[in-house]
């Protein structure tokens, strides 16, 4: 019987559920490690024992194999596209309201779900890859100058925005739990914005 499917390593014959569950399993122990700059799909395919167009034929690109690891139940770059086209002075606006869209979103139970997991177990380095690697990857160079402060002013977003988060939805302080995200864009988005585009008091490191 003949077969349209990608075919594994010799000696291998999962069934797809099994197989999928593998390349998510090595992907996660990758992306968690290494973190995801340095992770490969040919390393993760390594380590599951599959042929790498298997990964790229269940999951598409690395980023989208990101997202299935870390059990995020949309796509971010949908969720990103207007920050992308955002202007410079917005970026702090639109950024926040994304994120903020996404959790208040009918996906907020999966998504807390994903995030309690990440920060309770190993996945620390999930949360990092996703903020810098995922959300805040394509805005670091529209924001490093001086030349050098882009990936500080990138991390210096990505503290803010996970420390709203748990405060908002894991500890669930009140008054700030309660607020509307009209009104809790105002409160904090001009301090991302700083955080992208204005001065900040450091002299930005150089390469020796």
């Amino acid at each position: 019987m003949s077969s349209n499917k990608i075919p594994l390593r010799p000696g291998r014959r999962p069934g797809k559920s099994e197989t999928r569950t593998q390349i998510l399993d090595s992907a996660r122990r990758a992306f968690s490690q290494n973190g995801f700059a340095r992770t490969t799909v040919r390393a993760i395919a390594s380590d599951a024992d599959v042929d790498p167009a298997l990964i790229h034929h269940y999951f598409g690109s690395k980023e989208q194999l990101f997202t299935a690891a870390i059990d995020l139940p949309l796509d971010p770059k949908s969720v990103l596209t207007p920050v992308h086209s955002s202007t410079d002075d917005q970026l702090g606006i639109s950024l926040l309201t994304a994120v903020l869209g996404v959790w208040e979103s009918e996906h907020q139970d999966a998504i807390l779900a994903a995030f309690r997991s990440a920060i309770t177990g190993d996945g620390t380095r999930l949360i990092q890859s996703f903020l810098l690697n995922i959300v805040l990857r394509d805005i670091i160079p529209r924001v490093d100058t001086p030349a050098g402060t882009g990936l500080l002013r990138a991390e210096l977003v990505a503290s803010q925005i996970a420390g709203l988060l748990v405060t908002r939805y894991i500890l669930e302080l009140e008054p700030l739990k309660s607020l509307s995200v009209d009104a809790l864009v105002p409160l904090v988005a001009p301090n991302l914005q700083r955080y992208l585009t204005g001065k900040l008091p450091i002299q930005p490191e150089r390469p020796t």
